[in-house]
Parts: structure tokens; sequence; C-alpha cells
């Protein structure tokens, strides 16, 4: 319903009996109609609105509530509404009717009518403008039509020439596999031959790494030497350090007894014409060994009396002291094995793990004899 439109019973009181009657009652732009009941078919009257009436609301009076006053110029009406929602709605909707017609403006029903007719002529607008776009967009897709199959034609004529362009390539591919195969041959020949060169040069380097290792044995005990003397100046540590010193050396005499053993397995497999002179190199390998095995016992001895010596510890830190002193010394007169890595120069020179060694081959060869009669000496 629109703001100025209401309808349903309510009492009206009369105006000759002043007993009160349900009755219909309708909200029309400048009237208000009442019937005997819904349906509309028995009009009992009608209350004709103009901007000289006004509504009011009454006190509840006679067992009557929710009363309100209709005043017009020629009679008065007294209604009563079944709550007060009701007989503020009716109030309400009534003054509004009274408002617009003193004010002379249209009834809403007719500015709805009009409303509607100018959303009835936009919507026909729009209608034809979507009909025209429709139009277009016909015309539009079947320009488009004509281009795909255009385009289609074309991606035809280019599948061919790519099939044909790709039946290329494949026979080419074929060529360059068989091309890459024998390439591929080639290489594992030279890698093969790759391979036995890295085996013989394995070879050499083993060769060379053990000659390293007994340089390194003698860093080992430079540093051993060093640790003596630091480790002479502790109370407890100074007996389990040297207990592992002489581990270490255990550990190296068994080592040396392994390689001598591996070096006997070896002269045993050489030629008949070498087995005299062999033998007589095993008889003083066996005389070393076993002067090695005495070794072994004795440094087993030193183990364990070591912690029986802590109360010589002072007597060893001087003996460390002096022992450092010649170590120095040592150090010094084989500089050459553990100076840092300079630039050499271009003739033949030895590799070491370090780098280049700072010695040349004959005095590798002064150095080892020198070696060898200090052990022959020491044995």
């Amino acid at each position: 319903l629109l703001p100025c439109f209401l309808q349903g019973y309510m009492l009206k009181k009369g105006h000759k009996r002043k007993n009160w009657m349900e009755r219909w009652f309708v909200l029309k732009p400048n009237i208000i109609s009442y019937y005997v009941s819904e349906d509309l078919k028995d009009k009992k009257g009608d209350i004709i609105l103009d901007g000289n009436c006004c509504v009011e609301a009454l006190p509840d009076k006679d067992g009557k509530k929710c009363l309100f006053l209709i005043k017009c110029l020629d009679k008065s009406f007294e209604i009563s509404a079944s709550d007060k929602k009701k007989k503020q709605e009716w109030i309400q909707a009534i003054q509004t009717t009274v408002n617009l017609l003193r004010a002379g403006s249209p009834p809403p029903h007719k500015e709805a009518r009009q409303k509607r007719k100018e959303l009835r002529q936009k919507l026909l607008a729009e209608h034809e403008e979507l009909e025209r776009q429709m139009k277009e967009l016909q015309t539009a897709n079947e320009n488009k039509q004509k281009e795909l199959e255009t385009v289609r034609k074309q991606l035809e004529a280019a599948a061919a020439r790519a099939a044909e362009e790709e039946k290329k390539r494949l026979q080419s591919q074929v060529e360059l596999q068989d091309r890459f195969s024998l390439e591929l041959e080639r290489e594992k020949m030279v890698r093969q031959k790759m391979e036995e060169q890295v085996a013989q040069k394995s070879s050499e380097l083993e060769q060379y790494l053990q000659r390293v290792r007994e340089l390194e044995e003698m860093y080992k005990q430079l540093q051993g030497a060093l640790e003596d003397e630091k480790q002479a100046r502790q109370d407890e540590e100074t007996v389990r350090k040297l207990q592992a010193r002489l581990l270490e050396e255990e550990s190296a005499k068994r080592a040396e007894l392994e390689k001598w053993h591996l070096q006997q397995q070896q002269t045993i497999q050489m030629t008949e014409a070498e087995k005299q002179e062999l033998e007589n190199q095993r008889m003083m390998k066996e005389q070393a060994l076993q002067v090695a095995m005495q070794q072994l016992k004795q440094l087993e001895l030193e183990r364990k009396e070591a912690l029986e010596q802590y109360e010589e510890v002072k007597k060893k830190l001087e003996t460390a002291a002096n022992n450092t002193k010649s170590w120095k010394d040592k150090v010094a007169h084989h500089e050459g094995l553990i100076r840092l890595i300079e630039p050499g120069s271009k003739n033949p020179h030895l590799i070491t793990n370090w780098g280049p060694a700072a010695f040349t081959e004959a005095e590798l060869e002064q150095r080892q004899k020198s070696w060898k009669g200090k052990k022959a000496t020491s044995e």
C-alpha cells in the first residue's frame, strides 16, 4: 500500500443512535469509505477529506480504547481502532492525505502512475538500444566468422608446411644422432686412455706419498716435543698426555712393523735373480723387526710406569726444555721441510701435500742417507 492508502476493520460511533458498529474502512486519496464487510458490496457511507479536515487522538471512554476523531466542515466521526499501532497508522495516513490536499500536490497514486509510465518508457528505450546492440553484435559476429574461416584456411596451410618442416627436421635429427653416436664412441676411447693414465699417475702418487709420510712423522715428533714442554707444567694432565704420546709412538712403531711386513711380502714375489740379494735384506729387516718389537715392549713398560713418575715431573720439565732446544736446532737445520710455500724456480721439483717442496731431489737423497745413518747408530 502507498503511504496515504490504508484499509481495515474499526468501530464507528453512530450519529443518531450513538452506538458502535464494526465497519471496513478504506482510505483513498481524498475520501474514506466504510463498508459492512471487506467484500466492499454494502457501502454505508463516505468521509469527504479536504484541506479543512483534521484528525486528533481521543482519550479512552465508555469502555472504548484507541479512539481518534476526524473533523470535517459538516460533521465529526469518532472511530476506535483495534490497537494503538493501528490507531497511530490511521492518524498518520489521514493527516498525510489532508496535508497533501492542503498543499495542492497530486495524489500519491497519480505520482506512482507517472513514475511507472516513465519507467516503462525508459525500459522501452533500453530494450530498443539492446536490440540495436544485438544487431550490431550479430553483424560483428558474422564478420568474425568470415575472418575465422580465413584464419582456419591459413592455419591448415601453415599446418601442412609445418608437417613438411617436421619431416625434414626428423630426418636431420636422425643424421645428427648418428653423428653424435660416432662422437660418443670416440669420447669413450679417449676416456679409457685417460683412465689408464690416471691409474699410472695414482701409482706414482702412492710412491710419493710414502716419502711424504716420513716427513709427516718427523713433523709429528717435533710437535710432540713442543707439547712435552707444555704438558710438564701441568699436574695430572702431564701424565695422561705422556701416556697418549707413548701410545702414538707405539702405533707409529706398529705401522712401521706392518710396512716392513708388507715389504717382506713384496720381496717374496720378486724374480729368482733378485732372491739372493733380497734374502740378505730380509735378514737385516728381521733383525730390525726384533729390535722394534723390543722397543714396543719397552714402550709398554714405560706407559705402565708413567703414573709412578709423577714425582719426577720437575726433572722431566728441565729435560723437555733441553729437548725442545735441540728440536729447535733440528727445525732450523731442516727449515726447508716446514717453511711456508713460496714461488720456486722453473726447474723440475718435488710435490708434497702442502705444495711444491722446498728442496731438490739431491737434497732429499742426502737427508735420507743421514736418517739411515742415525737409525743404524740407534740400533
